[in-house]
């Protein structure tokens, strides 16, 4: 099976871009989002983790 897919896929012209493109998209998202948790705002950070335990907003059904 792997090797038909192989097979198929070196026909593509232009198909080795694909993982170098995914690669870079994947670096680039984790890297920012480890610079938005390194500078976020720990006021921020706290307001967001209590929303979970807020029971003034919590609706009845």
């Amino acid at each position: 099976m792997l090797k038909f897919v192989k097979n198929h896929m070196d026909s593509i012209a232009g198909i080795e871009i694909y993982p170098m493109i995914s690669l870079l998209i994947f670096f680039i998202f984790f890297v920012a989002l480890f610079y938005w948790v390194i500078t976020a705002k720990k006021d921020y950070i706290k307001k967001m983790s209590d929303i979970p335990l807020d029971n003034e907003n919590e609706t009845t059904l």
